[in-house]
């Protein structure tokens, strides 16, 4: 996709479907990535491809399926990483969990900005708003953009993430989508973190016929339908 100011390409990578995004500002040429990884070769051969250069990444989540790939890319760019406040010690234990290391996590602590609920990101020119939207995991965010909602895990194509790993809040996962994101225009264009639905993209508006978690009445409602 390609808007006068934004160029915005979304690319499925790994064994679990992932959609990786470059975000770049086309009066500047600087780009940000969200969620690297499994495939950092590819998604710097995008940019290159793409007459962008990488400044920023932003994450999500800290899922590894989400960030396997943000240490070789650092390395790589050494660009600013913007995560939620409340993602960044849950991202490192999780990590463990997989017998991961994050030692580079505190040997770049500079490279690391903790963003809260909408602050705004500069890429080149353009304005990056960081929706907080809990459930998936404790700092769970979605990237508003030129009127595009990079969703991570939060909200799929007809689906949702799941809320029964550690970290999962069902309860404040209905009210990220029946709440915060149901409020957002019905314009927006969805980008999803899986490629799990019937289709790469949708629109909120779409979401808010079609998508069942996002239709709930009451939490009461959503929990039952979540077991």
């Amino acid at each position: 996709m390609e808007s006068g100011k934004m160029i915005l390409k979304q690319a499925v990578v790994g064994p679990m479907m992932n959609f990786v995004y470059l975000i770049g500002c086309s009066e500047t040429g600087e780009a940000a990535v969200v969620d690297p990884a499994w495939d950092v070769p590819e998604i710097l051969k995008l940019a290159k491809d793409s007459n962008l250069k990488i400044k920023h990444i932003l994450v999500t989540h800290g899922h590894p399926d989400h960030v396997n790939g943000l240490e070789s890319l650092l390395q790589a760019t050494d660009a600013k990483v913007y995560i939620h406040s409340d993602e960044i010690e849950y991202m490192k234990a999780v990590a463990r969990e997989f017998g991961m290391s994050t030692d580079f996590v505190t040997r770049r602590s500079g490279n690391f900005k903790k963003v809260s609920d909408g602050e705004k990101i500069l890429v080149g020119r353009l304005s990056v708003e960081c929706l907080h939207t809990p459930g998936h995991s404790p700092g769970s965010l979605c990237f508003l953009v030129e009127g595009c909602l990079l969703s991570g895990d939060t909200l799929f194509v007809d689906a949702c993430g799941r809320v029964d790993m550690p970290g999962g809040e069902p309860e404040k996962m209905f009210r990220s989508l029946n709440h915060k994101l149901r409020d957002l225009d019905d314009s927006i264009v969805l980008y999803p973190g899986h490629d799990y639905g019937g289709s790469p993209t949708s629109t909120i508006g779409e979401q808010k016929k079609t998508n069942a978690y996002m239709n709930f009445s009451s939490v009461q409602q959503f929990l039952r339908a979540m077991g």
